[in-house]
């Protein structure tokens, strides 16, 4: 199915229904078909034609919905683009994709028009000098009749990896792919056209956009776009908009939590009843800690899904009923619709207790990285995707990542395994965050440094740590060495960014 059809149908179905939520207005799903057609004639009158790219830079607002379906009713390509891109990082998706045509909101116009002068943007909220008002040219524009085409083998979206890696590359999804992701989702987490989806975490990563977005429209609920997300205004917009269900990483639910043991928040006074789903994805929880969020949130429906962005995102869900038996988990087996299999490297499927690279396989998945045939060819086996997560498998099939696979540290040929490294490590009273990285040794080939975020803000020592790990874990997997940091550097989506500390570590 073509995207737009699925505006199309939900409007036709609830012409009146609320589509989009913010503080400030309610459009319906009439008012948004309405405006993504004309928006397709503005995008046409700049000069977009089939086939061609339009990056889309913008915070969690109504402004992006209607640029992108505007994009796929004029039959162009949508290129979400990071809000918290430098200059740099906006030029590369920028000139990477190809986008000739950009729409951003009026607070990043400086930064779009430093890194591609030459691409033709417009400014969404508000005017910008020198830059056409793409909500004025909206309004004044005549609707597009019909999608100047219908073929749903056409790339949707070019949408950039997540940035745990060095160079993001861009994921060509079709709108076929991107059309059958929502009723997995459905089928998945049991959502009904009746949901008020809570959509904090940025708008144009891969999960909120093709998870939870569309999955929205294509059952004709309503999303409630939170322009960005922080911890007290996801409270409040949770209460103030009687939210059914929310995603975010672990730490989004976390940041409340501290705040309140602060006592700068208070999450007893919070009413969060009307949220039914609350979903969580980027990193596992440990058992303590789901349950330690069951009782903040007053709840015991906490899902986990995994996924990839090469995926649709689609994977893996760890129930609520898992949560504490198998915490730590991402779940067993695939979503419905979605096949996985726990490759040795010799190839074969692992064994019960056995540990091997997640492979999976589901018509979602992308038709390849922007411009980049080696790269695609190595994530292929046939019609199976490579994850790069190394998974063990216990005896009741559950699967838990234990590293990723470039992420493995090789001291003196024994193969550690970073996140057991910080598994263990997350126990210690003094810490709050921590990450297990490879350092280049040059007689042990490694050597494991762990970079720590502690509670009071002063340095772990190296004792204090190979102390508590001493009798946890086998000597050569002890760090031999111990940075304490203010932060770590983690990606939009939770997801700890492991090249950058490593870069720091060398410089």
């Amino acid at each position: 199915m073509h995207l737009t059809a699925l505006l199309e149908r939900a409007a036709r179905r609830a012409p009146d229904k609320h589509a989009l939520v913010t503080d400030d207005e309610a459009v319906t799903y009439a008012d948004l078909l309405d405006r993504a057609r004309r928006a397709a004639t503005v995008l046409i009158d700049a000069g977009l034609r089939p086939g061609d790219r339009v990056a889309v830079m913008t915070f969690n607002t109504p402004g992006f919905v209607v640029a992108a379906f505007g994009t796929w009713f004029a039959g162009g390509v949508l290129v979400p683009v990071n809000h918290k891109f430098t200059v740099p990082e906006t030029r590369y998706a920028v000139e990477h994709s190809g986008a000739g045509l950009g729409v951003v909101c009026a607070d990043l116009a400086a930064t779009a028009r430093a890194a591609r002068p030459d691409t033709v943007w417009m400014t969404t909220e508000s005017g910008v000098d020198g830059l056409p008002d793409f909500d004025a040219l909206t309004a004044a524009a005549a609707p597009l009749a019909n999608a100047l085409t219908q073929d749903d083998e056409a790339p949707a979206e070019i949408l950039f990896t997540s940035g745990t890696t060095a160079s993001p590359k861009g994921c060509v999804h079709t709108h076929r792919g991107l059309s059958l992701v929502a009723p997995l989702i459905t089928s998945t987490v049991g959502f009904t056209s009746e949901e008020r989806f809570l959509l904090s975490m940025p708008i144009w990563h891969a999960a909120p956009l093709n998870d939870w977005l569309l999955t929205m429209i294509f059952l004709g609920a309503t999303t409630v776009l939170q322009r960005e997300y922080d911890p007290a205004g996801f409270v409040a917009a949770v209460e103030r908009h009687r939210a059914t269900a929310f995603f975010g990483a672990p730490i989004a639910y976390l940041a409340p939590v501290q705040l309140a043991r602060q006592g700068k928040l208070s999450l007893t006074d919070a009413d969060l009843s009307s949220v039914d789903t609350w979903l969580y994805g980027g990193a596992p929880l440990g058992a303590e800690t789901a349950r330690a969020l069951a009782t903040a949130y007053r709840s015991d429906r906490f899902f986990q899904v995994y996924g990839m962005s090469e995926m649709g995102p689609v994977g893996t869900a760890l129930y609520p009923h898992e949560q504490v038996a198998k915490a730590g988990s991402i779940g067993r087996g695939g979503m419905p619709g979605v096949d996985l299999r726990v490759v040795a490297p010799d190839g074969n499927d692992v064994p019960a207790g056995g540990t091997g690279e997640i492979w999976l396989r589901a018509d979602t998945r992308m038709s390849g990285y922007h411009q980049n045939a080696p790269a695609t060819a190595a994530v292929f086996t046939g019609p199976w995707f490579r994850t790069g997560d190394v998974a063990r498998v216990d005896e009741d099939g559950y699967l838990y990542i234990v590293d990723r696979l470039k992420d493995l540290i090789i001291v003196g040929g024994e193969n550690v395994h970073s996140q057991e490294v910080e598994e263990t490590l997350r126990g210690h009273p003094r810490l709050t965050d921590v990450a297990v990285v490879g350092r280049p040794h040059p007689e042990w080939g490694e050597t494991v440094v762990a970079v720590c975020v502690t509670a009071d803000g002063q340095p772990i020592t190296l004792e204090e740590i190979r102390g508590y790990l001493g009798d946890k874990l086998a000597r050569y997997k002890l760090p031999r060495e111990a940075v304490t940091l203010p932060e770590l550097p983690r990606n939009p989506s939770g997801k700890l960014t492991k090249h950058v500390i490593r870069r720091n570590l060398v410089a």
